[in-house]
């Protein structure tokens, strides 16, 4: 053995051929810690210096080959200076440079994930083979930052400039078949061929059959294209990039600069200009606050497959009572995802519609060219549309999503329980209704809980999974690995009415009825809070979830908080409800509703509205934009940290990702408390005191006020 450290080895193998394998002891994946980094070094040291190496094979022992770099490395490095990321950055430059630079041809077996880090290695190798089941990427740009380790300088060169821009700006996983059409892999094989096909191509480069010279060429010189077609490529490339990505994420504008302005430099001056596009984008907030919700979204996945690997057993057969459109989409979902699903109503329209959303989202699939027909086929089979219980004493969970009326679904409750199986997991899709209360018509209230889906099903990825006074640990684990199965990201919180996305949304739609009752025009606190970053404004997002709806969760969270969510004037929301304006449901809210081409509801200005609000509303008024952000904010957040304080929720990062997952809060700001932390909680509190004549909603809370005084925050990295 050559080399042997605790993440790569070095063996030779018959023929010359050296291989050097990745294995980073004590981690499920590999990737590029400082240990690695500097394993890496030393490894390529001792190949470049050997006499009797003649080719070298890249491998890796674990499921995937290398996810990039060890992103908790970089954290403290934000915000301190360009030169700290900089230099954490050369080391594995000069590793890159080194492995390209080898007196002899290199080749890299890709059996699983490639991405960021591991596919700038692989671009630093003469040639790549890729397995079937293998992706590769390069997402930097979803984290706000750009690839640091030659993406910029190696894609554009192999693959072409517009391939280039597309997969760094983009962030998207590659399959292999994209792959080797656009030329960044040169032989995709079945994983068990892997090994040998990668060592056949290297004997071809060693034998002199095929040409690694030239390709080291292609990627140490500059970019093949003239002035003329380089400003073409890349000028109007950022145009639609800046276009499609919005102010606030600056990240793929600056690679796009970066390709630019390297395009007619060698290796080494192009890696120094994409080492300072890094260090300018990886000094911002919006890097700081992406890396933040990606570590976020790790945490609350580890947490998921936590409570799955407590399950005891798998949801092999699961059921829906309610179709229609929530009904469906959870059918659909369940079903695209794998789980065969029973889809139960009391009558035949709501399983005719319940089967035609699910057949309307398979139907987007097959257009789209992303399922075949027959496979559309196939999961429309595996829902099962019936009027009666009939096997229902077979399936593992059942999902309540019947009207939100607590007599309603005590009454469905109490009556599916008995016919399902003593251990069967029984879960309601209730959005305010209390878990512990629902219990009450059960005899098994352990083996119930809330499984609170975001509507439209499909497109949002949260999953509140919602613990009652008597609920088990059994029904917890079940029903968070069922979400798993359908691809959501469960986060576990405890009950209150409300729950925990509700409970501080509607603080959130309160702030907005005090600012309409003040004077403010509901289309400016609109534009202000979509330019805060919301996908949506207040207005718009009441008329989508529904004013009806909302009405109704009102009336729980007053009841629930009566010291501070009991309504003491007659709001904007009111009038709507009594006027029969619901939103987009029925094609009259805040807004009209009309189809656009593509059949979709868009928004249209309606005049009468304003003639309809004026008996609860003071004269219109002007408001600042940051006091319209702050009166819409500060009810949030206030009621955010009472969740985290109470332990409805079990941390920061949870409380984040459940509103960027859930309601769309801006992910460049990387979360609420994140959103507090970068303002700096003595000022938050300060704000707060400034509005704390609005009401309670307005006053930070004690636990907030002694973070202040201590110089506290939500997020240590």
């Amino acid at each position: 053995m050559m080399f042997k450290g605790s993440a790569i080895t070095v063996t030779m193998l018959d023929g010359g051929i050296a291989e050097l394998n990745f294995d980073l002891q004590g981690e499920s994946v590999n990737k590029f810690n400082t240990q690695t980094v500097l394993e890496l070094e030393e490894a390529l040291g001792i190949l470049d210096d050997a006499d009797d190496v003649k080719g070298l094979l890249l491998t890796s022992s674990k499921g995937v080959f290398l996810v990039g770099a060890d992103i908790t490395e970089f954290v403290p490095l934000f915000g301190k200076g360009e030169g700290k990321v900089g230099s954490h950055l050369a080391k594995n430059h000069d590793n890159f440079n080194l492995l390209e630079d080898l007196d002899f041809p290199t080749c890299i077996a890709i059996n699983g994930y490639a991405m960021g880090g591991g596919l700038e290695l692989a671009l630093a190798c003469d040639f790549r083979i890729m397995s079937t089941v293998a992706k590769i990427g390069l997402p930097e740009t979803k984290l706000g930052i750009i690839p640091g380790w030659g993406g910029t300088v190696r894609l554009p060169r192999v693959a072409g400039a517009d391939t280039a821009i597309d997969w760094i700006c983009s962030g998207k996983e590659q399959r292999p078949d994209v792959a080797l059409k656009a030329g960044v892999v040169d032989g995709v094989v079945e994983p068990e061929h892997l090994r040998d096909a990668a060592l056949a191509v290297l004997q071809d480069a060693i034998d002199g059959k095929l040409d690694y010279e030239s390709r080291r060429d292609q990627k140490t010189e500059p970019l093949k294209l003239n002035e003329t077609e380089a400003m073409m490529v890349f000028e109007t490339s950022k145009a639609f990039v800046a276009g499609m990505a919005g102010p606030n994420y600056p990240a793929p504008v600056v690679a796009i600069e970066c390709m630019q302005q390297a395009a007619r430099k060698y290796r080494d001056d192009a890696i120094a200009i994409e080492r300072a596009g890094f260090e300018k984008v990886a000094s911002t907030s919006v890097a700081e606050a992406l890396v933040g919700l990606f570590l976020s979204d790790q945490l609350i996945g580890k947490k998921a497959k936590g409570w799955e690997k407590q399950a005891d057993k798998k949801v092999e057969r699961a059921a829906v009572l309610g179709a229609g459109i929530m009904g469906g989409g959870i059918a659909y979902q369940s079903a695209y995802k794998g789980t065969p699903i029973k889809m139960k109503d009391i009558n035949q329209a709501g399983l005719d519609l319940g089967l035609s959303e699910a057949n309307k989202l398979l139907a987007k699939q097959v257009n789209r060219g992303r399922m075949t027909v027959e496979k559309m086929g196939s999961i429309l089979a595996s829902i099962d549309p019936m009027l009666t219980y009939d096997g229902f004493e077979d399936v593992d969970v059942v999902v309540e999503a019947v009207v939100e009326n607590p007599k309603v679904k005590h009454a469905v409750l109490a009556d599916v329980e008995k016919q399902v199986s003593d251990d069967t997991v029984i879960a309601s899709n209730t959005s305010t209704i209390s878990i512990s209360y629902l219990a009450e018509a059960l005899e098994r209230p352990e083996n119930f809980c809330g499984m609170h889906f975001f509507n439209p099903v499909h497109a949002m990825p949260l999953v509140e999974v919602i613990r009652g006074e008597k609920t088990s640990d059994t029904a917890i684990a079940r029903t968070v690995a069922y979400a798993n199965a359908m691809g959501k990201k469960a986060i576990v919180v405890n009950d209150c009415p409300g729950f925990l996305v509700n409970r501080v949304l509607f603080p959130y739609f309160a702030g907005f009825m005090g600012l309409l009752r003040d004077g403010a025009d509901f289309q400016q606190v609109d534009k202000v809070m979509e330019r805060f970053g919301w996908p949506m404004g207040p207005a718009y997002l009441m008329d989508v979830v529904g004013i009806d709806t909302g009405n109704h969760a009102e009336q729980v969270m007053a009841e629930g908080f009566p010291d501070r969510m009991t309504k003491e004037f007659k709001t904007a929301g009111d009038v709507m409800f009594e006027n029969d304006r619901y939103g987009q449901k029925n094609g009259k809210g805040f807004y009209l509703y009309e189809n656009d081409k593509r059949g979709k509801p868009k928004k249209v200005v309606d005049p009468q509205v304003y003639e309809l609000l004026k008996p609860v509303v003071a004269d219109s008024k002007e408001f600042d934009k940051d006091e319209i952000i702050a009166r819409m904010m500060i009810p949030m957040a206030t009621e955010l940290a009472r969740c985290l304080e109470e332990d409805i929720v079990g941390s920061a990062p949870e409380a984040d990702m459940a509103l960027v997952y859930g309601v769309g809060f801006p992910p460049f700001r990387g979360g609420l408390f994140r959103w507090i932390d970068d303002m700096g909680i003595e000022k938050f509190v300060a704000m707060c005191d400034q509005y704390k004549h609005l009401g309670k909603l307005y006053e930070a809370t004690d636990a907030q006020r002694e973070m202040a005084a201590n110089g506290g925050k939500y997020y240590t990295l």
